[in-house]
């Protein structure tokens, strides 16, 4: 996609927090023109257009008519209300996940989205570090062997302070699950990107760490924790926290086969450990080495970092390219959003129950 091609696209924002920051910044390096914002209220939404430098949104409605493609950051309960109002307005979308609260509606939204022919997209932006790309080349080409086991975690420590609360405690707002359709959605996203094949069963458990939080009583999980089992019969253990003291975004995931393993760590981005039987390496980014879909995604030459920002831009990018006509590999879909709803549910079900959850589509 050309430069100019970008610049005509123009992005409106639903939103005003953190993550409006953030895809704004992303659509701005990607080269888009971030034309408007709305958020909660009159006054939110014309402190984000200051803050931002775009003019502020009368409504959604507006908002929705003036561009070209919709970034949804609202609360995850208002997501598949604004994704639907776009897509009937026949516009690309970008909604944060979750898709939905629940996954039927992620599935409607998915369904939704392919009937409009448009491009809807799923910021799960770990798939675009270089070297997650990396990991998933050497799976695909059989690097790995057979795969045998998947061991991944993420793990944060923001909710660890009991009077720490935010809207996504509420269940309402929020939707059933917090820890893992936050932060799970992107470890398990990850996973099933990285080996090439689905989870197709999984036991899981949760827990809350404070039964209040500021006078309040807490509906949603701090911590889940799953076995696995993928297509291929492999076995594996995910974890997820957001009460995990002195870990701030720490995502890792470790495949390993008969042949190998590889390790990618979020927060080490430029590497990726490659174990084997006899002896183990760090492979260090660099295009003039990585496959072909991981050396696209270096912005920079090895040896000055990359990080999380540059994985949305990418994302960013890639999503525009697509509005443009493009088929960038590795795009995550409405259709992906969906799946990490499927799973989301089947943790809190298999949780409820104690039993063995099939996952499959």
């Amino acid at each position: 996609m050309s430069g100019n091609s970008v610049k005509s696209v123009r992005v409106g924002i639903i939103g005003g927090g953190f993550m409006a920051r953030t895809h704004a910044a992303a659509a701005r390096a990607a080269g888009a023109h971030v034309a408007a914002v709305a958020s909660s209220s009159p006054e939110r939404t014309r402190q984000a257009a200051a803050a931002f430098g775009v003019d502020p949104a009368e409504s959604v409605r507006q908002l929705i008519e003036a561009v070209d493609v919709v970034h949804i950051t609202s609360p995850n309960a208002l997501h598949a209300e604004h994704a639907l109002a776009a897509l009937e307005a026949g516009k690309h979308v970008v909604c944060e996940k979750p898709l939905a609260t629940d996954p039927a509606t992620a599935a409607e939204l998915a369904a939704a989205a392919e009937e409009a022919g448009v491009v809807a997209t799923v910021p799960f932006v770990y798939r675009f570090h270089p070297m997650a790309r990396q990991a998933r080349a050497h799976a695909a080409a059989s690097g790995l062997g057979r795969l045998l086991t998947v061991r991944g975690a993420y793990l944060q420590d923001w909710m660890l302070d009991p009077q720490e609360t935010n809207w996504r405690v509420d269940a309402a707002a929020g939707g059933p699950s917090r820890a893992f359709g936050d932060i799970g959605s992107h470890l398990v996203d990850l996973t099933e990107f990285i080996a090439g094949e689905r989870i197709v069963r999984l036991n899981a458990a949760t827990s809350r760490a404070f039964a209040e939080r500021d006078s309040t009583a807490v509906e949603t999980e701090d911590a889940a924790v799953l076995t696995v089992e993928t297509a291929s019969g492999a076995v594996g253990s995910l974890m997820v926290s957001q009460v995990n003291a002195g870990r701030k975004n720490a995502l890792t995931l470790e495949l390993a086969g008969t042949d190998s393993s590889v390790e990618f760590v979020q927060e080490r981005p430029d590497e990726l450990w490659i174990g084997g039987a006899s002896s183990s390496r760090i492979l260090s980014r660099d295009a003039a080495v990585l496959a072909p879909d991981a050396a696209r995604l270096c912005t920079v030459p090895a040896g000055h970092p990359m990080g999380y920002v540059d994985a949305f831009a990418a994302f960013a990018r890639d999503t525009y390219a697509a509005i443009a006509g493009d088929a960038p590999d590795g795009l995550p879909t409405f259709d992906d959003g969906a799946r990490a709803n499927r799973l989301t549910a089947a943790v809190l079900d298999s949780a409820a129950s104690g039993v063995w959850v099939d996952t499959r589509d």
